[in-house]
């Protein structure tokens, strides 16, 4: 299982919290810059993955015995982000979400976002936005806002979705730009219907949906929201090196 880094703990599901440690994960710093070093990208744009699970063990349906040290995995590759698509906007899916009932856990149990993702891409699609009983959750990777009359509106936390750092991060620009927004589920005849729907995560950023399932959405053009939350979550993503806005 790998989960969501947080202040040194591995968040899991009840029993499966274990500690990874804020000395460990302080260690992480350097090992990921030198990554990005060593692959030429110190002057570029890098995506840096990095997996904890529970470490080496004999295979069994239970975890792994106490003290067992975690096995800890990075990667880095260099990253081109969609700027063009990002301002004509991209084309969407919805897909049944067949996912565990337990999807805010970050884990490797990802079949059902693999299914969606692959049924995207069989489409031409950018993403695919998952729907449950006739509510939207979010996407195959992403988190889903929509405009409606007027008020953003996304999924509230809870174990429908996983708890995105994009996710908290546009909230607050959202705040900061005194938009109205409500943390409130979108049905699908709702997100059909929205003056404007956009997507967003880690390498995602913020991205204009302008078609779902081939129909237009309001126009066919990303909105004047999306616009604004774009410009300043890019201002804040690209702070520390504005050369390579």
């Amino acid at each position: 299982m790998t989960a969501a880094l947080l202040g040194g703990a591995l968040i899991g599901l009840g029993a499966a919290v274990f500690w990874f440690g804020a000395a460990r994960v302080a260690e992480l710093k350097p090992i990921c810059e030198r990554l990005v070093r060593d692959n030429g990208l110190a002057d570029a744009e890098a995506f840096v993955y990095i997996a904890v699970t529970r470490g080496a063990a004999p295979r069994t349906h239970h975890f792994s015995p106490p003290g067992t040290p975690p096995t800890v995995y990075a990667s880095v590759t260099k990253f081109v982000p969609p700027r063009e698509l990002r301002t004509k906007g991209a084309h969407a899916i919805t897909f049944e979400d067949m996912r565990w009932s337990r999807c805010d856990l970050k884990t490797v149990n990802l079949l059902g976002n693999v299914l969606a993702r692959q049924a995207a891409v069989e489409a031409n699609a950018f993403e695919a936005i998952l729907v449950r009983d006739g509510i939207v959750t979010e996407g195959a990777a992403t988190t889903v806002f929509a405009v409606v009359n007027g008020v953003l509106r996304t999924h509230p936390l809870g174990h429908a979705i996983l708890p995105s750092v994009t996710r908290a991060v546009v909230l607050d620009c959202i705040a900061q730009l005194k938009l109205p927004v409500r943390e409130q589920a979108v049905t699908e005849g709702e997100l059909r219907a929205a003056q404007e729907v956009f997507v967003c995560g880690t390498v995602t950023d913020i991205m204009p949906i302008v078609s779902l399932d081939k129909f237009s959405i309001a126009g066919g053009k990303p909105g004047p929201i999306t616009g604004r939350l774009r410009e300043a979550l890019e201002t804040r993503v690209y702070a520390a090196a504005p050369s390579l806005r």
